[in-house]
């Protein structure tokens, strides 16, 4: 009997990342397959279906090839991918056109409609999700207003992952987690709500069957297997939405556990027995891998997006030398504070706490004494800081934590995790395993859909931590004034944000 192997595809808005992992968590081998984002209009965001396929059998076959594996040692295959999106197929599985992923706001129109129809805190209650253009709902209701003919034709709405099993099975199906990101979803009743599809007259089969994100929805078929020399027969777990794997990569499986992921974007998220419901809506709550738990959420737009954009605003075009640690070594020279600087980072508009697409960037207090560092310390406070207001935002319903773990490529900066343990008021823990995380919850879950893993509490032995910073008292004491400073920056510039909005819109 030989060693076990799980392959776990993660479709991300870049590309595809195929990982091999052993029994113990280990990633044996990794293979990344990159696709394009078309962005045909003004807050549109699509990508092509067949570049997903390409990059699920090509990187299958790498993947086998750079392991050196016999394929018959897979002994699943799972997946994650990118939420919130619509791909429609027809009664054969086939794309009826590209896929609209979840960074496409096109249908903002189809989202006040929504509101109209069924109340914007009736859809929250329901489905643990504000309306927004960024749901499955509303892009659907876009497709059958602008393009009729494709929206009759159409047999199912599939989010990314579900295609991907799709091509290896041959089955359509999705899982708890990507349905709950549709805004069709009731969450708390682990099925599709059949009241909002009424209401907005949706055909209910257009959505696939729902299963436990370990369920084996289908083997591969031979026609799969020649494309991707898998063996014909291999299980195929059908994983869940790349939030949900996150949450289980950052071993967050038990009630009261919980972390933050920083990349480009950034989001704190805990794992609890029922979803948590803000009155003030700046949180919202997706279904967890595991069918008996949930996972409350904030999420920022631009957290290392914020640093991506000094660097290259410091660098400058001509620059070929990257500036990242340059600058976290100036900012740790540093005090807390950054000398009187603040940034706020909303450069690509906010989501949690604000839901405000028009606020901006902004660095307040510059002085002449300031430099490179007290910017650069300004931007990773920032970032922070709005990350406790999403923070306070759950506690706020009655939620104790008492360590986040935090996963993501930001995490690499032992100062920022020191900045974020005395902003927060948290140990920050480091698990040893931080940007395989997403694709190591969905092996999980393959791991427990054919019985290599009892449940999803291995995860506290597959990720174990790796290091932690913790809480500095007098800084705590700082930056818990600093922030009340943070929020009223934000609240006293949020009309001139509108302000320029409208500004902006009018030209010259």
């Amino acid at each position: 009997m030989g060693t076990h192997y799980i392959l776990a595809h993660d479709l991300g808005t870049t590309g595809d990342k195929a990982t091999l992992f052993d029994e113990q968590g280990a990633a044996v081998a990794i293979v990344f397959e990159a696709y394009e984002t078309h962005y045909p209009h003004p807050n549109w965001a699509e990508q092509d279906p067949a570049d997903w396929q390409r990059a699920i059998f090509r990187g299958t076959r790498r993947l086998l090839a750079r392991a050196a594996i016999p394929p018959g040692q897979v002994a699943a295959i799972s997946f994650s991918g990118h939420m919130m999106g619509a791909l429609l197929v027809d009664a054969q599985g086939a794309p009826l056109r590209s896929s609209i992923i979840w960074a496409d706001q096109r249908a903002a129109a189809q989202a006040e409609r929504i509101c109209q129809t069924c109340g914007e805190e009736a859809i929250y209650r329901l489905t643990g999700h504000r309306v927004s253009a960024a749901y499955t709902a509303a892009k659907v209701l876009w497709v059958r207003e602008h393009q009729p003919e494709l929206y009759r034709r159409a047999a199912k709405v599939l989010q990314a992952k579900d295609y991907a099993a799709f091509l290896l099975t041959g089955q359509v199906a999705t899982d708890y987690s990507d349905a709950s990101g549709t805004q069709l979803f009731d969450l708390v009743g682990r099925r599709w709500a059949s009241d909002v599809l009424a209401a907005l007259d949706l055909r209910a089969d257009l959505l696939p069957a729902i299963y436990p994100s370990t369920a084996v929805i289908g083997r591969v078929t031979p026609q799969a297997a020649a494309a991707s020399g898998l063996l014909a027969g291999t299980p195929v777990v059908i994983g869940g939405g790349d939030g949900a794997c996150a949450t289980v990569g950052a071993a967050s499986v038990r009630e009261g556990d919980a972390y933050a992921y920083m990349g480009s974007s950034a989001w704190i998220a805990l794992t609890a027995r029922q979803p948590i419901l803000d009155p003030q809506r700046r949180t919202f709550t997706f279904a967890h891998l595991d069918p008996q738990l949930y996972f409350p959420v904030g999420t920022m737009q631009a957290a290392g997006g914020a640093f991506d954009w000094l660097e290259r605003l410091l660098r400058g075009a001509a620059g070929e030398e990257r500036l990242f640690k340059e600058l976290d070594a100036q900012a740790a020279q540093v005090p807390a504070g950054a000398g009187g600087a603040l940034f706020l980072p909303y450069l690509l508009g906010e989501r949690s706490p604000h839901w405000n697409p028009l606020a901006r960037g902004a660095l307040v207090g510059l002085a002449m004494p300031h430099g490179r560092g007290e910017v650069a310390r300004a931007v990773l406070e920032g970032v922070a800081m709005n990350l406790r207001l999403i923070l306070d935002a759950l506690c706020a319903q009655g939620v104790h934590l008492d360590a986040l773990r935090l996963i993501g490529g930001c995490a690499k900066s032992a100062l920022w995790r020191q900045i974020l343990a005395d902003v927060l008021d948290l140990p920050i823990l480091l698990p040893a395993l931080t940007s395989e995380a997403t694709s190591l919850g969905a092996a999980i879950a393959g791991g427990v859909g054919v019985g290599l893993y009892p449940d999803f509490s291995v995860a506290g032995r597959l990720i174990p931590v790796a290091g932690a910073e913790h809480p500095d008292a007098g800084r705590v004491a700082h930056y818990d004034e600093l922030c009340r400073v943070f929020q009223d920056a934000y609240e006293a510039l949020a009309p001139v944000f509108a302000r320029l909005a409208a500004l902006s819109a009018t030209g010259l």
